[in-house]
């Protein structure tokens, strides 16, 4: 799907054509080969940011807006004739395809427990996201994957999009930063601008720009949903599945078994908090696919922490080997860390043995 658009972004002629736009700089416009029926979005000329040439590229996924031309203008005479608008113009209402952020009085936020006010990104996600994740499962939007996926690539991606366009800092502190991040993709956007030392600052060479940031953030966006759709969702349904049984391995329903190593810790704490898993789990067993021994791993308080629930007890840790399988009665041995965050047994019953025993101590 994104190759397939790449090329059509990349046919300059096909998507952007360049019209005198009376009393203003140049704007983009249909060729006059075009037919009648294709659909026309228009945005602001200019400086760019992420959050325009992102919800331009998602809006021409949509079904309604395919192929749409791209008309970049501040006429408000202009905009008024366009099929959809995003990021200018003062208006948000969805009914009209009028998707901007700037006015007074704005205050759109995702919904379903996010507060962030949006972007015209954010806009276009909330109103054509599930459409395009849809076509990308290949199901119907109203299939419960679509839903997830909508809700997790909004968490992961989208959120931060509005927020820097929106100027929200990622925490609440009055100390200056210790260090500049300029790598993520709004900075990354900006970047593609016209610099000042460019001797040709045409209309042309502005909408080549925007084309390239619209490619740069499509495919990124691409990537996000193609992630949570082929490696996300998946790994979701195999920690479900092991919480589920996680009783059956010890009445204390304090241990679970990964029985297919997948990422799994931030899927833990969600599914946790949405299946209402009390008391919440203690350890995770798992294979190492390379030594074929097990690991015990002690859950964080919290995903990105590194202090444990319980961490393996302190009289096991830093030992090896003979040394551990003595001090905790346990044939098999491997290793505790120094941290008590992770060990390791040879086989799975060794492992199991020591996540039982550390849970008693």
């Amino acid at each position: 799907m994104f190759r397939a658009f790449s090329r059509t972004l990349f046919s300059t002629h096909r998507l952007f054509t360049f019209v005198p736009s009376p009393g203003s700089r140049f704007y983009l416009s249909l060729s006059p080969m075009s037919t009648a029926a294709v659909k026309r979005v228009g945005t602001h000329n200019g400086s760019f940011h992420c959050d325009e040439a992102l919800g331009c590229f998602m809006i021409r996924l949509s079904k309604r807006f395919s192929d749409a031309h791209i008309v970049r203008t501040r006429d408000p005479k202009v905009l008024e004739t366009l099929d959809a608008v995003l990021d200018v113009g003062g208006v948000y209402d969805p009914t009209k395809d009028r998707y901007d952020h700037h006015q007074k009085g704005f205050e759109e936020v995702f919904g379903h427990g996010f507060n962030t006010k949006l972007s015209s990104a954010g806009l276009v996600y909330k109103h054509f996201g599930k459409e395009i994740i849809a076509k990308e499962l290949q199901v119907d939007e109203d299939h419960p994957d679509v839903h997830r996926l909508f809700l997790a690539v909004y968490k992961s991606f989208m959120e931060a999009i509005d927020a820097v366009d929106n100027g929200i800092n990622q925490y609440d502190t009055d100390q200056p930063p210790r260090y500049v991040n300029n790598t993520h993709l709004s900075s990354r956007i900006g970047k593609l601008n016209l610099d000042w030392t460019d001797p040709d600052q045409s209309a042309e060479k502005e909408n080549e720009a925007f084309e390239r940031a619209m490619v740069l953030a499509g495919s990124e966006f691409l990537d996000s949903v193609r992630f949570h759709a082929r490696s996300w969702l998946p790994a979701r349904s195999i920690v479900m599945q092991c919480l589920e049984a996680r009783l059956d391995v010890d009445p204390s329903g304090e241990i679970m078994i990964l029985d297919r190593f997948c990422p799994w810790k931030l899927h833990l704490f969600e599914l946790e908090e949405e299946m209402k898993i009390n008391p919440p789990i203690k350890y995770v067993l798992y294979q190492d696919d390379r030594s074929k021994s097990w690991r015990v791993q002690a859950v964080g308080v919290a995903p990105d922490r590194f202090e444990s629930r319980k961490a393996l007890p302190v009289q096991w840790r830093g030992l090896r080997d003979d040394e551990l399988s003595k001090e905790t009665g346990i044939p098999g041995g491997v290793f505790v860390h120094m941290s008590g965050f992770i060990g390791g047994n040879q086989t799975y019953d060794g492992a199991l043995a020591m996540a039982k025993a550390a849970l008693k101590l």
